[in-house]
Parts: structure tokens; C-alpha cells; sequence
């Protein structure tokens, strides 16, 4: 019970402003209400997508609870490529061969570009509001031994012909106060734990701890300050805010997109502040903070770096993988609104193969920088990191045609190895559903770009 409230007050942050503090001193009977108007909502909304769609049903998603399930998720692999066909990743619209970095950049990567844009994670659009950034705090403290600064900001966005939604984006960043000159920052989709919850214990320094360490700063953004992580909240935030309080089309950007959006946002500050390096920022996130971190770095190209932990379904998980998570389970009620509600199709009537992208070629969007993909074994099995492993694999291609380094190896390798040696990286750890064991392994992979 602790647990699954923590899990709430983690995901909830919603369209009126709750907090996790509030949250966490409900009733567990207030908890049910509220959050079954939540639910309520979402049902609502999906539902007039689908309408909007002219689709009457979806294809149910796979049960990774129950093992015995008609529709359990399948683990084995060779029941995995019911579609072994991927879409073309260097072969243009019109069919010709993309053979050079010209052709690359000036048409194969926008068509690209658009078919996620108008499939997958929606369109940006074009009319947002400026965010006007604002330090609330700064403080001199002290992680593991090393005196930092602290800086917490709100990055403010509002319409005066939309007062009743405003958006405050929450950012703090740190950086060692000694520093000589700006450093480079590790940012992280990350969020506040409720009152009463305290971090887990670690065997070792925090993943901030081992930032530090090396001589750079890190950055939490929180996800839930910018978008909310459910469909009750699509008329809010930043989504609601440009679009007036009104629904989305089935091409309009879902939360993924939006978080991205944010991340960007906090890159324009730190290009301001003079105790960071702009140009040696990196983006982390895990599960579906870790479908936000690719999303970020393959549509900015600003960010030098990505660590992708536990992606999944919707990350950089092939799309077209009878493993764990389906398509199926991010079209329905409770992970859609990640994406643009055209996604929904390929649950129903449509499948896996209609899609004209997959996972690979948004890896591919983040040539020619850096990009490590991040896996645990035990326990998160529902991830695929197979699928997100040949995500990378598929990728190379266009790494090599940028004079970058691919994977190296199509094999998957054993637990426990790390494949480090391109620009694209991948290492499953023996761990559970964590980011944990990798970011030693990410930091030191890291290290090569940032001198």
C-alpha cells in the first residue's frame, strides 16, 4: 500500500495543481475518489479520440502481471517478430537510396521527422507562449563532501486569453561551487518524493554524487510541471494552454513531446547561465521518463548526450516485438496521452506493421551524437531490452554514413557487458527496473565527449 501510493503521488500531478504533499495526506477513500475522476476523465477523452479516429475498438494489451492470463505478455523470444521487416531507414519517400550526409540531413531525416511527428508523438506547435525563467532560491550546500550551488527556478508560460491555465515549470541545478569555469550538466527527468517517502538507501554514491565526482553539474526538470502523466490533464498544462482548453486533434503532441518540449526549454537557460556549459548538456530519464530523454535528444539537437534507461514500448523499443510491452498497452487508457492520438490506430484496426516508422530510426534522429541505451534484466523483462538492443543495432547505418561508430555487433550480448566503444551504446545490468547499475558505465562513456 505505502508503495502504490508513492507510485500516485509520483504520476499524478494533474491538470489542477495537486501536489504529491497533498496527495499524500488524503484518506486512502479521498485517494480512491480523486483518483478515480482521474481515471473518469481519461476514459473520456480517450474515448472521443477514438470517435474522432472512427475507431469502435483497440486490441487488448499484453498482461505483464499475470502469467497465466490469455493475454500474457510473451517472453519468448522466438515468438518476438511476428513483423521481422523494418521501415527503410536510408531510402527516401520516393524510393531513392540516401548514400551521402547531405542527402541525409536535407531529405531522408525530415520525412523521417514527419512521420513521427504526425504518427507517433504529435506535432509541436508552432504558437507556444515564451517561458520566462525565474530563480527562486539559491543555496550553498554540500552533496557527498562537495560544496555546490543550488539553484531552483519556475519557468513561467501563460496566455492572457487563456488566464484560468498557466504553466510553471520546476528546474533545479547544481554545480560544484569551486568550479573554475562552466561545467557540464547531466539533466534528468526526475521528480519530488511525497513527505514520509526518503529515497531508498544506496550501496554507493548517488547517481548526483557520481556527477559531481567528475567535475560537472546536474539538473532535475520535473515532467508533471510541465504536462500531467494521464489523459485528465490534456486540456491543461502546456498541451491545454495552446490549445486553449480544448481537446486535441489526432495529430497534436502528447505528453512525451511536451516533456521534451520543457527539457529544451531549461536548455535555453542554461545557454544564460555562466556556470554551465551549453553546448556539454545531457538528458537521462528511466521508463517513461526514458521514452522523454529520446524524444528530447532526437528532435534537439542541442543536447550533446543521452542516457535512455528502461524505455519500453514508445522509447527505443522496437515497435514491431511481440516482448513485454505492445503497442496495444501505450494506445490505451492509462499511457496514450504520451503520444499523438493517431498512435491509437495501430492498436485497432491497423498493427505494428502499418507503422511507417519504428524505434530505430528515432535513435537515428539522434545521430551523430552520442546516444547509451540503458537495460535491467530481472524484473524488467516488460522493457525488452532486446528490442531496444536492435533499435541501436538498426540504427548504425546512419552513425556510419556521419563517420560515427555503430554498436559493433548485431549479437546480443551477454548481462553485465558493456558495448561502449561507438557513438551508440548499450549495457543491461543484472538489476531490476532501475537506472542504478548503468550510470557508472554512463558516466564513464560520457567522459570521452566531455573533456
Amino acid at each position: 500500500m505505502r508503495f502504490h501510493l508513492f507510485v500516485l503521488c509520483l504520476l499524478v500531478f494533474v491538470s489542477d495543481k495537486i501536489s504529491a504533499q497533498d496527495l499524500s495526506s488524503m484518506t486512502p477513500q479521498e485517494r480512491e475518489v480523486y483518483m478515480g475522476k482521474i481515471r473518469e476523465a481519461s476514459s473520456v477523452d480517450h474515448k472521443q479520440m477514438m470517435a474522432l479516429l472512427g475507431i469502435t475498438a483497440l486490441r487488448q494489451g499484453a498482461n505483464g502481471r499475470d502469467p497465466d492470463a490469455p493475454n500474457a505478455a510473451n517472453y519468448d523470444e522466438s515468438k518476438a517478430t511476428p513483423y521481422p521487416g523494418l521501415p527503410e531507414l536510408l531510402v527516401t519517400d520516393k524510393g531513392r537510396k540516401v548514400t551521402t550526409a547531405e542527402a541525409w540531413w536535407r531529405e531522408r531525416r525530415p520525412e523521417i521527422v514527419e512521420l513521427f511527428d504526425r504518427e507517433v508523438y504529435g506535432r509541436m506547435p508552432a504558437n507556444i507562449p515564451p517561458v520566462v525563467w525565474k530563480v527562486t532560491e539559491t543555496k550553498r550546500e554540500s552533496n557527498g563532501g562537495v560544496p555546490i550551488v543550488t539553484k531552483s527556478l519556475t519557468g513561467h508560460v501563460e496566455d492572457p486569453t487563456v488566464p484560468e491555465i498557466t504553466v510553471d515549470i520546476a528546474l533545479t541545478v547544481s554545480v560544484p561551487a569551486d568550479a573554475k569555469g562552466p561545467v557540464p550538466v547531466i539533466m534528468q527527468f526526475g521528480f519530488v518524493r511525497p513527505p514520509g517517502f526518503p529515497a531508498p538507501p544506496d550501496d554507493g554514491p548517488t547517481w548526483q554524487q557520481q556527477v559531481l565526482a567528475r567535475g560537472w553539474g546536474y539538473a532535475v526538470l520535473l515532467p508533471g510541471s510541465i504536462q500531467a502523466d494521464n489523459g485528465a490533464g490534456l486540456t491543461k498544462g502546456i498541451i491545454g494552454l495552446v490549445n486553449k482548453g480544448q481537446a486535441r486533434k489526432p495529430d497534436d503532441w502528447g505528453s512525451l513531446r511536451a516533456w521534451a518540449w520543457g527539457a529544451s526549454r531549461a536548455l535555453d537557460y542554461f545557454e544564460t547561465d555562466p556556470a554551465i556549459d551549453a553546448k556539454k548538456i545531457g538528458i537521462q530519464g528511466h521508463s517513461r521518463y526514458g521514452k522523454a530523454a529520446a524524444v528530447t535528444m532526437a528532435y534537439d539537437a542541442r543536447f550533446a548526450i543521452a542516457y535512455v534507461s528502461s524505455s519500453g514500448a514508445g522509447g527505443v523499443k522496437l515497435h514491431r516485438r511481440n516482448y513485454g510491452e505492445l503497442v496495444e498497452n501505450v494506445a490505451a487508457v492509462n499511457e496514450y496521452h504520451w503520444m499523438a492520438g493517431n498512435y491509437l490506430k495501430y492498436a485497432g484496426p491497423l498493427t505494428w506493421d502499418d507503422l511507417p516508422v519504428d524505434a530505430h530510426q528515432l535513435v537515428a534522429l539522434c545521430a551523430p551524437r552520442p546516444v547509451f541505451i540503458g537495460s535491467g534484466q530481472q524484473g524488467d523483462g516488460w522493457v525488452d531490452a532486446k528490442g531496444m538492443f536492435l533499435a541501436g543495432v538498426h540504427a548504425g547505418p546512419v552513425y556510419r554514413l556521419l563517420g560515427k561508430r555503430d554498436l559493433a555487433t548485431t549479437e546480443f550480448p551477454p548481462v553485465e557487458t558493456p558495448l561502449t566503444g561507438g557513438e551508440i551504446a548499450f549495457r543491461q545490468h543484472s538489476g531490476g527496473h532501475t537506472p542504478g547499475p548503468n550510470w557508472p558505465h554512463f558516466l564513464e562513456f560520457a567522459s570521452r565527449y566531455f573533456k
